[in-house]
């Protein structure tokens, strides 16, 4: 009776666990929708954002070769993943759990729904549908839109965003919104959250020292802090905001990284200094088998004189 109730309770306990690893999306997220329809171009942006925020520890896609993890990754092509509709995946990414971390500050809406379309790219049976027009709580019926521009002289960005009626164009006033320089890894937040005034603009400072392409431009997204009253309108905008950088080669001067040509100095010494070394051993020991080998012979031939004496 003990053992059966024991059973009882481990199968009970093994229940709850199950319950509490799944990952339950609220019901307002599920039908969210791509405001873009996926396409060869949305699916290889959202194939360099995947490999180089999501590979690590999902894999390759169809490979199965995810992270040893509890609860597991998952490879997106699985119908486990597949199964989730195009809002769970968004939500899923955008807020992480657990050991996944959140992309809600690192990866704007459309790189995330860019993700979705590289994810769904392994689905043969998948058929977008998707939301032309982006609208909000805050404004029923209205496109939102925003645009940035650059104020040289005091060295600010200005956000504006408006919605569009049918009644015509009206300010989006009281929004929290934030802006983002796009990075190699992820994106660089420029100043902090700020709320849109009666014309809909937010002014935002620009970093001291910002690092630009070699024209001095740089890549800057725009989007609002509560997409759920806002919508999920976002801006990415070309500026020359920036210093002038020109990369330089990662393997222009001597380093670990380099070919073997312009490897450190030390380490080549330190490799022919091993090689010497353990080639001179192997000499010695050979030297020593010869010695051993001789005194043998000649041990051997002096026994050999002293029985035919």
């Amino acid at each position: 009776m003990r053992k059966i109730l024991a059973i009882l309770i481990i199968l009970q306990l093994l229940s709850v666990n199950m319950k509490a690893q799944e990952w339950v999306v609220p019901d307002d997220r599920k039908g969210r929708l791509s405001t873009f329809p996926f396409d060869d171009n949305t699916r290889s942006s959202g194939q360099k954002i995947y490999n180089l925020n999501c590979m690590s520890c999902h894999g390759t896609p169809g490979k199965s070769n995810y992270l040893n993890l509890v609860p597991p990754p998952g490879d997106p092509a699985t119908d486990k993943i597949q199964h989730n509709s195009d809002g769970e995946m968004f939500y899923k990414v955008q807020s992480g759990r657990g050991q996944m971390p959140s992309f809600r500050s690192v990866l704007t809406s459309d790189e995330l729904w860019q993700v979705v379309s590289y994810i769904r790219s392994f689905n043969k049976s998948y058929k977008q549908q998707f939301r032309a027009v982006i609208s909000s709580s805050a404004y029923p019926g209205a496109t939102i839109n925003m645009t940035l521009a650059l104020n040289e002289p005091d060295s600010t960005f200005i956000l504006t965003a408006w919605a569009d009626r049918e009644t015509g164009r009206v300010p989006v006033t009281d929004a929290g919104v934030r802006i983002f320089i796009h990075r190699t890894f992820g994106h660089q937040a420029v100043d902090e959250e700020k709320i849109t005034d009666k014309t809909g603009k937010a002014v935002f400072k620009i970093p001291l020292k910002l690092n630009g392409d070699s024209l001095g431009n740089v890549t800057v997204s725009a989007r609002f802090v509560d997409e759920d009253t806002f919508g999920t309108a976002s801006k990415d905008t070309v500026l020359a905001a920036g210093i002038r950088t020109y990369p330089v080669s990662l393997v222009k001067e001597r380093a670990m990284w380099n070919k073997a040509s312009k490897a450190p100095l030390w380490i080549m010494l330190s490799y022919i200094l091993g090689v010497l070394i353990a080639w001179s051993f192997i000499i010695i020991v050979l030297l020593k088998i010869r010695d051993i080998y001789i005194t043998g012979k000649y041990i051997e031939s002096a026994e050999s004189e002293k029985q035919n004496n």
